[in-house]
């Protein structure tokens, strides 16, 4: 939605209005006009026209110049200190815009115009409450207005107050059926709601208005991948991106949608566009290293999380994906400092845990591997793999009463899995508590038949032992 009302630029300069007459042309002599020095009238009206032709052309600080001469001409004009606010809002000047909106207010406190797009500076500048206040204010002075109510929808939409906006919404759909910024907003809407279904049908009856909005293809492409359309949510993205060629915002959406469908060669594409167009995007970068990661590329990977780290030292899961490409080059050291650096950002990831543990079992630092572990189980007490892991390098170090309670830990969360199952009994084994390490060993055989092989080469001195040996038969 534009923050800048071209309606309400008078447009009434007495001079030649033949359309043949080219527009530069007309904003020269306009200029000229300024310089010979005209009387008030044609000076200000002049001015008027030459801000509205800048501001058009988006050349802003070209605007903001003949808008600091209009309110010298005109200081008492509520109307030209909002059109300088209005200019320096689109600079993202917003201080100095809300000064002019005041100004503004105090000369014509009656106008429902200027609480409006002091209101938009206000939800700008995250001021989502003042901002709100300022739409009902312009509604008091003018109930149902239009403007007014769409930008008090979107302001409870940031609130979370999303009844009150969509009553809003379906009141104005209804009043301007064709009004395209209705039902994007609408559209917006429903999609926070989660009704995806309605959401989608707002974005397309919105498309049928408005069909080269690139914002409502993209929008669009993110509702039908939120709702498991991934091959018309890439088409939506096609769109916007063929109405919009420099839109990363798309490329990055689409290379996601392609790694999430396993297409990791297109999705590389994607990513390399986004960057091509946003060189610094963290999670562009971040994606294409797993992308990478993912087909084995591990040199080109370790290049991209080095280049997302790079642009965001603070970015943990960068160090925690070259990690693991260090890990899977079995170059554990280079790992183990990513992990620790990851962890130092971010201490409540067990999954950083998990592989820092890891890594330290293979450097064979067992003590800090056996802490790491232990990491891992407290921040996530249900991941019986990591509860293996932990009793079985307990029972490696020969801690065999800390090694069973892990282990039988983790036969609680998953009684069916098999590894823990055959770990416990090697430590009731060695514990000679035979009978029930036999009772261990028929449960794990009967889940995986294949441990039955691993059984004879590591048990070998167990069926020496005559009584172990009967209680297998």
């Amino acid at each position: 939605m534009s923050t800048f009302d071209h309606d309400n630029f008078e447009d009434d300069f007495e001079g030649d209005s033949s359309p043949r007459r080219d527009r530069n042309e007309e904003i020269e002599r306009f200029k000229e006009l300024l310089r010979r020095g005209g009387n008030g009238l044609k000076s200000i009206e002049a001015l008027e026209e030459i801000i509205s032709y800048y501001f058009e052309k988006e050349k802003y600080e070209e605007a903001l110049n003949f808008s600091s001469q209009l309110v010298e001409f005109a200081p008492y004009s509520a109307e030209a200190w909002m059109r300088k606010g209005m200019i320096l809002n689109n600079l993202f000047r917003y201080t100095e815009a809300l000064e002019c909106y005041d100004h503004a207010i105090s000369l014509n406190p009656n106008d429902s115009d200027l609480y409006i797009n002091r209101g938009i500076t206000l939800d700008n500048s995250n001021r989502n409450d003042e901002a709100l206040k300022d739409f009902e204010k312009a509604l008091i002075l003018h109930p149902g207005d239009a403007e007014a109510l769409l930008n008090k929808a979107v302001i409870l939409e940031k609130l979370e107050q999303f009844d009150d906006a969509l009553e809003i919404l379906t009141f104005l759909v209804k009043e301007e059926p064709q009004n395209p910024d209705v039902w994007f907003e609408l559209a917006f809407c429903y999609d926070l709601m989660e009704r995806l279904e309605e959401s989608l049908q707002c974005y397309n009856r919105h498309i049928d208005l408005d069909p080269y909005n690139f914002n409502a293809w993209y929008n669009k492409g993110i509702v039908l991948n939120r709702m498991g359309q991934h091959d018309r949510s890439i088409d939506s993205y096609d769109m916007a991106i063929a109405i919009r060629e420099n839109f990363p915002s798309a490329y990055y959406n689409k290379g996601n949608v392609f790694a999430l469908q396993g297409k990791l060669t297109e999705a590389i594409e994607c990513y390399k566009q986004t960057i091509a167009y946003e060189p610094k995007d963290v999670p562009a970068l971040h994606n294409l290293g797993n992308a990478y990661e993912e087909l084995g590329n591990y040199t080109e990977a370790i290049k991209c999380f080095t280049q997302a780290v790079k642009y965001d030292p603070s970015h943990y899961e960068s160090f925690f994906g070259r990690g693991s490409c260090y890990d899977a080059m079995e170059q554990y050291r280079k790992a183990l400092t990513d992990y620790n650096r990851a962890i130092e950002l971010f201490k409540e990831y067990p999954e950083l845990w998990y592989a820092k543990a890891d890594a330290e079992f293979n450097l064979g630092r067992m003590k800090e591997c056996i802490l790491s572990y232990k990491m891992v189980v407290q921040l996530d007490p249900n991941n019986y793999e990591a509860w293996f892991d932990y009793g079985d390098t307990l029972l490696v170090m020969g801690y065999f009463k800390e090694s069973l309670k892990a282990l039988t830990r983790s036969v609680e969360v998953n009684p069916q899995f098999a590894d823990s199952r055959y770990s416990m009994a090697k430590v009731l084994f060695i514990m000679e508590r035979h009978a029930e390490a036999a009772e261990e060993l028929k449960r794990a055989f009967a889940l995986n038949p294949e441990l039955r092989s691993k059984f004879e080469t590591e048990f070998k001195g167990a069926m020496a032992v005559k009584e172990f040996a009967s209680l297998l038969q």
